[in-house]
């Protein structure tokens, strides 16, 4: 459910489930941390693109998992935190491709990029609030794109947003018109990043983590402990439920 390209100094990695969204699921996100790690250590690789097939980039967490085992969703919102720590982390820089949608922790995953392409159409958010489900676990990555007031809009408030909001805010740093646009410019951006000097940008990235405090690991961890707190909660327990029976 991932795929991994390396082309011209460009490790593209790829949601492959199109057909779900590329809703995530646990292997799928162990996956993903193990393609973004590799990259991470590749000497070849110069810039990562994060991108999703089909439709959407990605439409968060395959809650269908999750329906009789809260541990599934344990799991889920572990892997997702692991998954942005990774991209933060990796020394290169990060490209993303957030076309059609990228809600819930798809938009939790655009926090770990260092540079968000999306286009007008896109849908954007967290509306997991709505299940009882905590998107804390985004918040030290969110916080340093969008600033706090934002950031507190977003995580609380579960309307989706377009990309030109997205853009407008911080979240996304440029908006395309089309999906189809948005693919095209995202890989014209992550081929001209790996088209520049090496040392230089991975020196200027590793600072702007330490500006921003996202390399911190022990803010990435409190926040996960937050979300990972509302599992199982009476609240969340009668929302689910809910949603099961549509």
């Amino acid at each position: 459910m991932i795929r991994t390209v390396n082309e011209s100094g460009v490790t593209a990695i790829s949601l492959a489930r199109p057909e779900k969204k590329n809703a995530l699921t646990p292997a799928m996100q162990g996956d993903l941390i193990a393609a973004v790690n590799t990259a991470a250590t590749d000497p070849t690789c110069r810039a990562i693109l994060l991108r999703g097939e089909g439709d959407a980039f990605c439409s968060g967490f395959d809650l269908s998992l999750c329906r009789d085992d809260d541990n599934v969703l344990r799991e889920l919102l572990s892997g997702l935190s692991r998954a942005i720590v990774a991209l933060r982390a990796a020394p290169q820089p990060v490209v993303i491709a957030a076309h059609g949608a990228a809600i819930a922790g798809g938009c939790a995953l655009l926090g770990g990029g260092d540079y968000v392409v999306t286009d007008a159409a896109a849908k954007i958010g967290y509306p997991v609030v709505r299940l009882g489900i905590s998107p804390a676990v985004s918040a030290p990555f969110l916080l340093p794109h969008v600033g706090p007031a934002a950031a507190r809009a977003r995580m609380l408030d579960p309307t989706l947003i377009d990309g030109r909001e997205a853009n407008r805010i911080g979240l996304a740093h440029e908006c395309a018109a089309t999906a189809g646009e948005a693919a095209s410019r995202a890989e014209q951006i992550a081929a001209e990043l790996a088209a520049k000097p090496t040392v230089g940008l991975r020196a200027t990235k590793q600072w702007l983590n330490e500006l921003d405090g996202s390399d911190q690991a022990g803010a990435a961890e409190r926040a996960l402990s937050v979300s990972l707190g509302l599992v199982g909660s009476a609240e969340q327990a009668e929302r689910l439920a809910q949603l099961w029976t549509r």
